[in-house]
């Protein structure tokens, strides 16, 4: 499948993101010539283990699990540990079997939803991070995908340069911020050069917790 990219935005210092530049983000996409598709959706939860008094000891279980849906897998679901480099696939049934057992418990559950683009060989997802049943913005992210290439070696140098033209487009709204590209190491994963959406979940599971830390050193300097 081809190659892809999960960015988020980086707000600069003292700043956060707002629905505005989320705008200007889109607005950007199609001054570059990008055409709209039509809407694209991911979610992503944060699970936590449901302890029984026999299993008080809760640093046994993992506490980055995130579970993540794809719109371009609709039957699969994706399970990510950060911590232990674990990647998992599954059927997407999965999540009402983890209801049933009530092992684990939902803690916080986001989306991830905005636009699809199209511009010549590449496309672009634009959307904003929410939480389920809130309209409070997290985040912003983009998908920047390569179509023709499905190597994550042989894709780097298009793909950086196709970043750097996006960046200096974006660079002439004077915009309180960037979008990073913050490569995981795949191969810890177990992850080959060929891309899976496997490869994309991984990506989800950085960003946010880059997200998180971003949020969580704003949060000291405000206090």
């Amino acid at each position: 499948m081809p190659i892809k990219w999960v960015l988020h935005w980086q707000p600069n210092a003292g700043t956060t993101v707002n629905t505005q530049i989320l705008t200007e983000v889109s607005q950007c996409v199609e001054s570059i010539n990008g055409v709209k598709e039509g809407r694209w959706k991911a979610t992503l939860s944060f699970y936590k283990p449901m302890l029984r008094v026999e299993q008080a000891n809760a640093l046994e279980f993992p506490r980055d699990f995130l579970g993540i849906s794809l719109q371009e897998q609709p039957n699969k679901y994706y399970f990510v540990i950060r911590g232990q480099r674990l990647i998992l696939e599954a059927e997407s049934s999965i999540q009402t079997i983890m209801e049933k057992l009530q092992s684990y418990k939902t803690r916080v559950a986001l989306n991830f939803e905005g636009f699809q683009y199209q511009l010549g060989d590449f496309q672009l997802r634009v959307g904003k991070v929410v939480p389920i049943h809130s309209e409070s913005l997290r985040g912003i992210v983009m998908e920047m995908e390569y179509l023709p290439i499905s190597s994550w070696e042989k894709s780097h140098q298009i793909m950086g340069e196709f970043f750097d033209i996006w960046q200096e487009a974006l660079a002439k709204r004077s915009l309180p911020g960037h979008f990073v590209h913050i490569e995981p190491i795949l191969s810890e994963f177990g992850l080959s050069d060929q891309y899976t959406s496997q490869h994309t979940a991984v990506q989800y599971a950085s960003i946010m917790a880059q997200m998180i830390a971003t949020a969580q050193s704003a949060q000291a300097v405000r206090n």
